[in-house]
């Protein structure tokens, strides 16, 4: 932490002196909540649900980042890793099917740490990685037998949407190359008895408003890149939230003309293994990012 490299922007601060880069992470884990969670894919949340950790601060500033009080506001608390440890083992003794790190890359050193001491107690669980997608490859491959799951998303197609919606025109090239990777480590999904993930890679596909044609442009590199065996989630719950309000397009749903076109996509493709979002389907309140109370 002496020259912090974890993600793509590599700001190459000394978080260890109190230096803060783009993110703002400093030399203590900070978390926003953690504990049982069932709002993720089913073979992540399966029927106990999912023992997820959600990091404040983050790599991206989002328009519409419905996670922004602590994603981009900082909010959460100081956590030692003593204590997340604990944390874990807490949530293994309440029977959480794994251990689900939420936008983690800019603690990975406290984690590592916090998860060896987690294991040494007997509470070993899979661990998922649940990320933006924007991260080093180099970062990924010291992972390598680390993660078990990788849930990570492709948002844009295009750097000028990637620029305007996160700050980030770097994205499609780092997200598509750490994908890649992640597929290489993991492969296709395994499950257990229960359909409990167990290995693999999932790509999530947010339908944003306005760029339903990046989220087709994404289908059609992964059917070509990867194949159509990769499990997809393709997500109509887009809400418009924090700056996305102040202007079109952000400020408003994707239509379901756009979002069908990215079903048929799907279809037409021949991806099989995954989930697509009923288009009406609301999301739950407890799974509102903005409404969640901290734990």
């Amino acid at each position: 932490m002496t020259r912090c490299e974890l993600c793509p922007r590599q700001c190459g601060v000394n978080r260890q002196q109190g230096q803060r880069g783009y993110c703002r992470a400093g030399s203590v884990t900070e978390v926003f909540r953690c504990g049982l969670h069932h709002g993720e894919e089913p073979p992540i949340s399966g029927t106990r649900g999912s023992g997820t950790i959600f990091f404040s601060r983050c790599t991206l500033k989002c328009l519409y980042c419905q996670n922004y009080p602590w994603s981009q506001e900082g909010q959460g608390r100081a956590v030692e890793v003593a204590e997340l440890a604990a944390s874990l083992e807490q949530m293994a003794a309440d029977g959480c099917h794994n251990w689900n790190w939420v936008s983690p890359t800019p603690w990975l050193p406290w984690i590592y740490e916090a998860w060896e001491k987690a294991v040494k107690t007997g509470h070993a669980r899979p661990n998922v990685y649940n990320t933006s997608g924007f991260e080093r490859v180099e970062v990924l491959r010291a992972m390598e037998n680390w993660v078990n799951v990788y849930l990570t998303d492709l948002r844009y197609a295009r750097s000028d949407s990637a620029r305007e919606g996160s700050d980030c025109p770097a994205y499609v090239e780092a997200a598509r190359a750490a994908l890649l990777e992640m597929w290489r480590q993991t492969g296709p999904l395994q499950v257990d008895d229960e359909g409990v993930a167990t290995r693999g890679t999932i790509c999530r596909l947010l339908v944003l408003p306005g760029r339903a044609d990046e989220a087709v442009a994404n289908l059609e590199w992964l059917a070509e890149s990867v194949g159509p065996g990769i499990p997809v989630s393709v997500m109509a719950q887009y809400t418009p939230a924090y700056r996305a309000l102040e202007g079109l397009p952000w400020c408003r749903r994707p239509t379901a003309e756009e979002y069908g076109r990215v079903v048929e996509a799907v279809e037409r493709l021949g991806f099989s293994d995954g989930w697509v979002q009923e288009y009406d389907t609301p999301t739950p309140e407890n799974l509102v990012g903005f409404k969640m109370s901290p734990g």
